[in-house]
């Protein structure tokens, strides 16, 4: 059995561990730290065997604090900026997630400190390039493959893969998925456009992301813009001014 630290000060990101961490019998008990400090005075007093350590936390970051924390727990580094890998590898971190991770990529980092508590071996530098080969494989999704969503007394992940349009509402963005489901998100579509691939999704309107492959049929409007069927049977509109990505949405 296995005692978890989660520190990040971000709520929704240790949120997301959390719910991660539910269907882990073994993970017994989990403690939640915003800061540095809640972090070391946490560490200290139960004396996790994980600790997902976020590297940029108020106070004293997560590359300070590993230096301080008891030597026999597993550090997983949690960040979204890369250029923290060497200073984890120095300090011996099991593994690096490098956020938005897969759900896999997760359980992959938590088995690797699972076995490594078994079998009681400790950290070396050896561990450095395996290290970096996730971390080319990480790096190379510079696009997000799910959406995190806020709604009250739950924290709800969306697949990218299940999501058919996005349609803007204000400071918000109305998420339809395949299944005719609709989820609002706090996010402007401005900012959700810059987190899909643009290889699958496309900005058609001030207020429409659609994916790609869902458009079936194009209808030119008396107005210059045109009429962009779904096959879900949807119907959006392409603007004037985004007449240029016609070409685009023919390849």
């Amino acid at each position: 059995m296995f005692k978890v630290l989660i520190a990040d000060d971000e709520h929704i990101a240790r949120k997301i561990i959390k719910l991660l961490l539910n269907d882990q019998p073994d993970m017994t008990e989990v403690y939640e730290a915003k800061d540095g400090t809640q972090t070391l005075e946490l560490a200290t007093k139960y004396q996790p065997d994980i600790i997902f350590l976020d590297i940029q936390m108020p106070g004293k970051s997560g590359i300070q604090l590993a230096e301080n924390l008891p030597s026999d727990c597993v550090v997983i580094f949690v960040t979204a900026y890369d250029k923290y890998a060497v200073e984890a590898f120095e300090l011996c971190a099991i593994d690096y997630l490098l956020k938005p991770f897969p759900d896999q990529r997760f359980y992959t980092a938590l088995e690797k400190a699972r076995r490594h508590i078994q079998e009681q071996k400790h950290s070396n530098h050896s561990q450095a390039s395996e290290l970096l080969k996730h971390l080319d494989e990480e790096k190379g999704l510079e696009y997000r493959s799910r959406l995190i969503v806020k709604e009250p007394g739950r924290i709800r992940i969306i697949e990218v893969q299940h999501i058919n349009f996005i349609s803007g509402a204000g400071n918000y963005a109305e998420v339809h998925l395949f299944n005719g489901t609709c989820i609002l998100h706090r996010e402007t579509l401005t900012k959700l456009e810059a987190q899909l691939d643009p290889n699958q999704f496309i900005r058609i309107h001030r207020s429409s992301l659609v994916r790609k492959t869902s458009i079936c049929e194009l209808k030119p409007n008396d107005n210059g813009d045109y009429s962009v069927v779904l096959k879900s049977g949807d119907a959006l509109t392409l603007s004037r001014r985004n007449r240029s990505k016609l070409a685009e949405l023919l390849v």
